[in-house]
C-alpha cells in the first residue's frame, strides 16, 4: 500500500508540476510549481518514513553517485552559512525560488527517496518507464496549452481573465510569437520540451528496434498480426508527438533548445547506426523509419523556421513550403518611450555578455564561497559592469547570471562551481560506463534508454549555459542520475518487505505520531508559505491603484503567516504613503504613528538584508515623504545618507547620484547662509553630472540637469541641455520643449 503512495506521488510530479499555474499569486508559474514539489516532497517523507517504522529498519540504499552529490549539497550548505543574505539563501530569490538551499534539499531528498523504494535494475525498469510516459503525458497536456495562443486564443488568458484571446499579457511574453505555455517563458518551454523529445525517442526507437531485436534472440521469423497492429499504432503514436513537441520547440524560438535537439538528435542518431552496426543488414526496414522521421523534422524546419535570421534566409527557397513570410518578420518591440525616443534595442547575448563579466568579478570577490545561495539579484550591483547602463535593459534587476555555471560561481565560488561540476561529471562517467556495460551485454532495451537520458541531461546543461535552471528542469537534473543509478548501479538488497505484518509496538506508534506531528506542522508551513504570497499579490495590486490601507493590511496578514524582508520592504513603503495621506488629512498625530511604524519596518528589512541596495532606496523615499509631511530637515539628511549607503553596495546605478542630485537642490531650499547654498548647487550638479557619466543616454537626468541650472539662474546652460535632449534623444520630449519654451 505504501509502496503504491510512493509511486503515485512520483507519477504526480511529474505529472501535474509543469502545468500549475496560478494568477492569484505573485508569480504565476514557477511559485506555485516550487508550492507543489515541497508538498510532494513532504508527503514523500512521510511514506519513506512510515515504511521505515513499519520495517522496523532504516531503508537507504547506496550509488557511486551518493558521495558526488553530498559534497554538493554541503558546498551549497556552506554558501548559504556565509551569505550576504541567510534568508534569500534558504528560501531563494523572491520571484525565482527555485534554486535556494531549502528547494536544493527537496530535490536531493526526492532523488534518495526513490532509489531507496523503487525496484533496481531490470526489476524496476517498468515503473522507471511508467514515470518517463507521464512525464510524456504532461508535455504533451502542457503542448496542447500552448498551442492555441499562437493562433492568438490563448487558454490562461480564457482561465484568468474570462477571455480568449492574448491581451492578459505583457510586452515580454507575446504568446502568438513565442510560446510560452504553462511554463512562463519560452526558453523555459523549450528547455522541458527538449528533455521529453529524447525521452519519447528513446521508446520511438525502442518500439522501432526491439521486436525485431527480440524475434532474433528467439530466432522467430515474425511477430502474430496482433503483435504487429500493436506496433505500428503505437510507433505512429510516438512519431505523432515527437513531431508536435520538435514544432513546439521550434515555435519557442529558443535557440538553446534548438540547438540541443539538432546536435543531440544527430549523436544520438549516429549511436544507434553505432549499435547496430555489426548487424546493420537485418534493420534495413527500421533505419528507412528513422530516415522517414529525420524527413519529416526537416520539413517542419523548413514550414515553421527557427526563428534565427541568418538561418532561415536559406528556408525560404521553395514557394510550396513558404510558411507566412509576415510571420517570421521580426516583430515591431514595443516601446514605451515617447514617439521619436532614440532607442536601440539591445541583443540579449550582447548584455548576456555583460552579465557573464560581472558574475566572474563577482565570483573573484567572493572566491571561495561566493556571495550566498541565490543572492546575484543583490550582489550583481556590487561589480554591474558600467557597458549595463548603455544597454536596453539597463533598469532591469537581474536575478540571475543567465548563465547557470556563471551563477554557481558568483553566488557559490569555485568551491560550489566545482561540486556543481563534480556531480555533472561523475553522472556522465557512469552513464558512459553503463552504456559500455549494456553494449557488451547486447542489451538494445537499457542501450537506448541510457543514451536517450544522456542525451536529455546534455540538453539541461547545454540550455543551462545560456539561462538557468527551472523547478521543472531541476527534476529532471536530480531525477536522471536516480533513474541511471537505479538501472545499473543499486542493489535491490534489503528491499522488500521480509517483516512479518503483526501490530504495531507503543514504540512504533510514537514514532508514528511523531512523524505525523512534524508532517502536518511541515504542510501547514507550506500552505501558509502559499498564502502568504497570495496576500502579498492582493497587496501588490492594491498599492498599485492607490489603495494603502487594504494593501497594508494584506501584508501584515502575509508577514504572520510567512516572514519574508520583501514584505517588510513593501510594507514600510505603503505605510509611508498612509502616512503622507494622513498628513493631507489634518491627522498629525496619525501620521505620526504610522511614520514611526513604515521606519520600524523598514530597518528590520535592512537589518535582514543589509547588501539589499532596494531597501535603501526604500528607505530614501520613505525619507522624502516623510520630509513632505513634516517639513524636516534631518529627513533630507537621512535620506541623503541611505543613498550614500545604496551608492556603496551599486557604485554603477546612475539612479542613485540622480537621487542625490534631488536631495542636495532640497537641502539648498532649506539652507539660508549664501556659501552653504552655493555647496548644495555645486553637490548636486556633481550628482547630476555622475549619473550622466554613468548613463550618457540617460534623458531624466538630463532633464533634471537642466530644470537645475534654470533653479541656480543659469539658463544658458540650461537650454543647451534642453536643446541636447531634442536633438539627440528625443525630438518630440514635451517636457523639454515647455522648458525651453519658459526660458
Amino acid at each position: 500500500m505504501l509502496q503504491k503512495i510512493l509511486q503515485l506521488l512520483y507519477y504526480s510530479l511529474f505529472f501535474f508540476t509543469p502545468l500549475i499555474m496560478t494568477s492569484a499569486t505573485s508569480e504565476l508559474f514557477e511559485f506555485n510549481k516550487m508550492m507543489f514539489i515541497y508538498g510532494i516532497t513532504i508527503f514523500v517523507c512521510f511514506v519513506w518514513f512510515l515504511k521505515m517504522i513499519r520495517q522496523r529498519r532504516i531503508i537507504l540504499k547506496k550509488s557511486p553517485f551518493d558521495i558526488p552529490l553530498i559534497l554538493f549539497v554541503s558546498s551549497q550548505v556552506l554558501s548559504t552559512i556565509f551569505s550576504i543574505d541567510r534568508h534569500t539563501s534558504i528560501y531563494g530569490y523572491y520571484g525565482r525560488f527555485n534554486g535556494g538551499l531549502l528547494s536544493i534539499v527537496s530535490f536531493t531528498i526526492l532523488y534518495f527517496a526513490f532509489n531507496s523504494n523503487f525496484l533496481s535494475g531490470n526489476d524496476g525498469i517498468g515503473e522507471i518507464k511508467k514515470i518517463l510516459k507521464t512525464s510524456l503525458i504532461g508535455s504533451f497536456l502542457v503542448v496542447l496549452w500552448g498551442l492555441p495562443g499562437k493562433l492568438g486564443y490563448d487558454l490562461s488568458c480564457f482561465v484568468f481573465m474570462g477571455q480568449l484571446n492574448n491581451a492578459c499579457w505583457t510586452d515580454q511574453f507575446h504568446p502568438s510569437e513565442r510560446m510560452f505555455s504553462t511554463l512562463g517563458q519560452p526558453n523555459w518551454l523549450g528547455a522541458y520540451l527538449v528533455v521529453n523529445f529524447f525521452i519519447g525517442l528513446y521508446f520511438f526507437m525502442r518500439t522501432i528496434f526491439i521486436p525485431k531485436f527480440e524475434a532474433k534472440k528467439l530466432e522467430k521469423k515474425e511477430y502474430s498480426k496482433k503483435t504487429k497492429n500493436d506496433t505500428t499504432l503505437t510507433e505512429i503514436i510516438l512519431f505523432c508527438y515527437l513531431l508536435l513537441n520538435f514544432s513546439s520547440i521550434l515555435f519557442t524560438r529558443s535557440r538553446s533548445a534548438l540547438a540541443s535537439v539538432f546536435v543531440g538528435l544527430f549523436v544520438f542518431i549516429v549511436c544507434v547506426i553505432f549499435y547496430f552496426a555489426k548487424n546493420i543488414s537485418l534493420y534495413k526496414k527500421q533505419f528507412k523509419h528513422i530516415a522517414l522521421f529525420l524527413f519529416i523534422i526537416a520539413i517542419s524546419v523548413f514550414i515553421f523556421k527557427t526563428g534565427v535570421q541568418k538561418i532561415d534566409r536559406y528556408l525560404d527557397f521553395s514557394p510550396v513550403l513558404k510558411y507566412q513570410k509576415q510571420n517570421d518578420k521580426p516583430k515591431a518591440i514595443s516601446n514605451p518611450q515617447p514617439s521619436g525616443y532614440k532607442v536601440q534595442i539591445s541583443e540579449s547575448l550582447d548584455i548576456r555578455k555583460i552579465v557573464w563579466k560581472g558574475a566572474i568579478d563577482l565570483a573573484n570577490k567572493f572566491p571561495l564561497f561566493g556571495s550566498g545561495v541565490e543572492t546575484f539579484a543583490y550582489a550583481y550591483y556590487f561589480v554591474r559592469p558600467i557597458a549595463h547602463n548603455a544597454t536596453s535593459e539597463w533598469d532591469y534587476l537581474y536575478n540571475k547570471a543567465h548563465n547557470e555555471y556563471l551563477n554557481f560561481i558568483a553566488t557559490t565560488g569555485y568551491i560550489g562551481l566545482s561540486m556543481y561540476l563534480l556531480i555533472i561529471g561523475s553522472f556522465i562517467v557512469f552513464t558512459l560506463k553503463g552504456l559500455h556495460y549494456f553494449y557488451i551485454k547486447d542489451d538494445t532495451d537499457n542501450f537506448l534508454l541510457l543514451s536517450a537520458l544522456l542525451f536529455s541531461y546534455f540538453s539541461i546543461l547545454l540550455t543551462n549555459f545560456f539561462g538557468f535552471s527551472t523547478t521543472t528542469i531541476n527534476l529532471f537534473f536530480y531525477f536522471l542520475p536516480a533513474v541511471i543509478m537505479s538501472i545499473h548501479y543499486v542493489q535491490n538488497s534489503n528491499l522488500e518487505e521480509t517483516v512479518n505484518i503483526k501490530a504495531l509496538s507503543l514504540n512504533q506508534w510514537i514514532y508514528v505520531v511523531v512523524v505525523t506531528v512534524g508532517t502536518v506542522f511541515l504542510i501547514l508551513f507550506n500552505l501558509n508559505y502559499f498564502l502568504a504570497d497570495v496576500a502579498y499579490a492582493k497587496a501588490d495590486m492594491f498599492s498599485k491603484t492607490g489603495d494603502y490601507q487594504s494593501s497594508a493590511t494584506l501584508l501584515t496578514r502575509a508577514l504572520k503567516m510567512k516572514y519574508e524582508h520583501v514584505y517588510e520592504d513593501k510594507l514600510s513603503y505603503v505605510l509611508a504613503n498612509l502616512a503622507t495621506i494622513a498628513s493631507y488629512q489634518k491627522q498629525p498625530q496619525l501620521a505620526q504613528q504610522i511614520m514611526s511604524l513604515a521606519d520600524d519596518y523598514n530597518k528590520r528589512s535592512i537589518t535582514a538584508s543589509p547588501k539589499n541596495v532596494l531597501y535603501w532606496k526604500t528607505r530614501a523615499k520613505n525619507e522624502y515623504l516623510f520630509y513632505q509631511i513634516s517639513l524636516d530637515r534631518q529627513r533630507i539628511e537621512n535620506g541623503i545618507f541611505s543613498l550614500l549607503e545604496a551608492q556603496k553596495i551599486a557604485p554603477t546605478d546612475p539612479k542613485i547620484p540622480y537621487s542625490l542630485a534631488i536631495f542636495d537642490s532640497l537641502l539648498y531650499d532649506e539652507e539660508k547662509q549664501t556659501s552653504k547654498k552655493k555647496s548644495y548647487e555645486a553637490q548636486s550638479l556633481m550628482e547630476i553630472e555622475k549619473s550622466i557619466r554613468l548613463k550618457s543616454d540617460y534623458r531624466d537626468s538630463y532633464l533634471l540637469k537642466g530644470q537645475l541650472l534654470i533653479k541656480y539662474g543659469k539658463s544658458t546652460e540650461a537650454r543647451r541641455v534642453f536643446e541636447y535632449i531634442l536633438t539627440n534623444l528625443n525630438s518630440s520630449d514635451e517636457e523639454a520643449k515647455r522648458e525651453l519654451q519658459t526660458l
